[in-house]
């Protein structure tokens, strides 16, 4: 499909970024005329992908989290938020519910279960010591 509009964001690895994050593509997707739970959808999803960049990619320390984004003229979102953090070692555990790395927290371990019940489809691509890639797609509209 060919992409009728696209969006490129960086901000540092702070923990009050993450709303910034969800406002701004919550701003992105309005073109398309989301409804109320298909923009919370996707603003949530976002939040936890921004939330494992802070709290797991750079386990607190100073980074930098990268947003992209594409719109299709057929409604399809695509999300990708990367950070180039410790990376995940192995990303088919780390994607169960209730796995944390984050043991001196309290942490749920629900962050990527909670992604993929809000989204489409989601893709971790992760290398250890690079960074970590997460892809989110969610159709706007695709309920009518």
């Amino acid at each position: 499909m060919k992409t009728m509009n696209e969006m490129k964001l960086n901000f540092p690895s702070k923990s009050r970024n993450e709303a910034f994050a969800r406002s701004a593509v919550a701003a992105f997707v309005m073109d398309l005329d989301p409804t109320v739970s298909e923009l919370s959808d996707i603003k949530t999803a976002v939040s936890e992908a921004v939330t494992n960049c802070i709290v797991h990619g750079y386990r607190r320390q100073s980074g930098t989290i990268y947003i992209t984004g594409k719109i299709s003229e057929d409604g399809k979102v695509v999300l990708s938020i990367r950070d180039r953090g410790c990376g995940i070692e192995d990303v088919a555990r780390a994607m169960e519910p209730l796995f944390t790395t984050a043991a001196d927290e309290e942490r749920a371990g629900l962050g990527f279960a909670v992604m993929q019940s809000f989204c489409d489809k989601v893709r971790v691509r992760s290398t250890p010591g690079k960074g970590t890639t997460v892809t989110l797609e969610k159709r706007i509209g695709a309920d009518e």
